[in-house]
């Protein structure tokens, strides 16, 4: 393999590997002026790979329980975390080149079936396989290391990305070492610290992307005050989608998985906090209060779904879905109130309803055992949430653009396998603390509007 001759040839083709996301607030920059904004190619580039890396945790965690459990729909799993390496190999052959992306997919292949060598010998108690399945994502990690050493220029440090990848084995490890024991909750609280820190992997192979082809992304930065808040909504949401779906599989396997469930919940309840938590930052306690009423409830309207069909109760079924309705014109005039008009309440509507279709549609074919459709769903609706952080966070620095400026600090992992739950938090607190001072004014919006809608 000749590298350095192929950086030297090989164009980079952004478009490729960037999906085109619709949006309903314009993020770009106005007649070239300096206004910060979520949508440039170097933080598409970012949000793409975020997408993909959390997606792979979340695919591979799934996979490792449904093996262990020998459950029916392992096959489709599994079969969706090979089209996740696709998908990233292709995002890195659209960079460096199909010989690249080539070598890309077959080490991140081999690290995918140590993770299934693992889980076989944890099945069989044999842990002389268990022992070689670790040994081996040893080597990979050190292989991979040099690979994106020297794919971006030694802008990524070898020896610091063997310790994040290092991290990122024992996370996943863990969180099916602790679901194959019975702890649940420890399960589930791992797996959201898996997704966080391949939110920051995302970060830092992004940033040292865009500095090895400045040219190519406008000398644009993949790491900017706006931009962390797009992928820190990325991660919350798409998050929502991956513990709401495997939690409605849980509820209609019933009893057996009654503890699995509870634990899911427990974490999707933790998630709705984060979210509820980064909307009272920008526009204070009392609407971050309502968003929290207003999203537990929708989620409480899916369960009701769940428990529906396991009673095979049409009627109550379409109770659920109508409780949704009325969750969607809600909810999408909270919004439009909230960034005052920066979205519109018929966009936010139109893409609830698809992200309902979704998690019902992913639900609906699993419990019919269309495993296979059920998994396309899942990756649709966990690539959607990427749509609706880039017009919700483009709508709040659209409406708030000083607190956004390129200047503001933006912490940057040299590493880039760095971050933990408590860094988003910081994150957030940050960012949003300087958003306090408007408060005011934002929630005196929302009251008058509420009352005028009341008389």
């Amino acid at each position: 393999m000749n590298w350095k001759k192929t950086l030297a040839i090989v164009p980079l083709s952004a478009a490729i590997m960037v999906p085109s996301f619709g949006g309903y607030a314009s993020a770009q920059n106005h007649e070239g002026n300096s206004q910060p904004t979520v949508s440039t190619d170097a933080v598409d580039l970012r949000a793409t790979l975020g997408t993909l890396l959390s997606e792979h945790g979340n695919l591979a965690i799934i996979t490792m329980r449904k093996g262990i459990e020998g459950a029916e729909d392992l096959e489709a799993a599994k079969a969706q975390l090979d089209q996740n390496t696709q998908d990233l190999s292709d995002a890195i052959a659209s960079v460096y080149g199909e010989e690249a992306g080539e070598a890309y997919y077959d080490m991140w292949d081999a690290h995918v079936g140590y993770f299934v060598q693992y889980v076989m010998g944890t099945a069989e108690e044999n842990d002389e396989k268990k022992q070689e399945a670790l040994d081996e994502l040893s080597q990979y990690r050190k292989d991979f290391s040099a690979f994106l050493e020297k794919a971006t220029g030694g802008r990524v440090e070898a020896e610091a990305l063997a310790s994040g990848l290092q991290e990122h084995v024992n996370q996943l490890i863990g969180t099916f070492d602790a679901f194959d024991a019975g702890n649940y909750e420890e399960a589930f609280s791992t797996q959201a610290k898996a997704r966080d820190h391949l939110y920051m992997t995302a970060k830092g192979l992004s940033s040292a992307i865009t500095a090895q082809f400045p040219e190519k992304f406008d000398n644009q930065m993949a790491v900017t005050p706006a931009a962390d808040l797009r992928l820190t909504l990325n991660n919350l949401l798409s998050g929502h989608v991956a513990f709401a779906i495997t939690a409605m599989q849980n509820g209609i396997e019933g009893e057996e998985a009654a503890e699995i469930f509870k634990a899911n919940a427990a974490q999707l309840a933790t998630n709705t906090d984060k979210l509820s938590g980064a909307i009272e930052s920008v526009y204070g306690a009392e609407a971050g209060e309502k968003f929290n009423t207003m999203w537990t409830n929708h989620i409480g309207y899916f369960v009701d779904y769940v428990k529906a069909t396991a009673a095979e109760d049409e009627e109550a079924k379409q109770v659920a879905l109508d409780e949704l309705t009325q969750y969607r014109a809600d909810f999408s005039t909270f919004m439009e109130t909230a960034t005052n008009g920066e979205i519109s309440a018929d966009a936010v509507s139109e893409e609830l309803q698809d992200h309902v279709n979704q998690l019902i549609g992913s639900f609906d074919a699993y419990a019919s055992g269309d495993y296979k459709e059920a998994y396309n769903l899942f990756d649709e609706a966990y690539g959607y949430s990427g749509d609706i952080s880039k017009s919700l966070s483009s709508a709040i620095v659209t409406q708030f653009p000083d607190k956004f400026a390129p200047d503001m600090p933006s912490d940057m992992p040299k590493t880039g396998m760095g971050g933990t739950d408590k860094d988003f938090a910081d994150y957030i607190g940050y960012i949003m603390a300087s958003l306090v001072v408007l408060v005011a004014g934002g929630l005196y919006i929302v009251r008058r509007k509420n009352e005028t809608a009341s008389e």
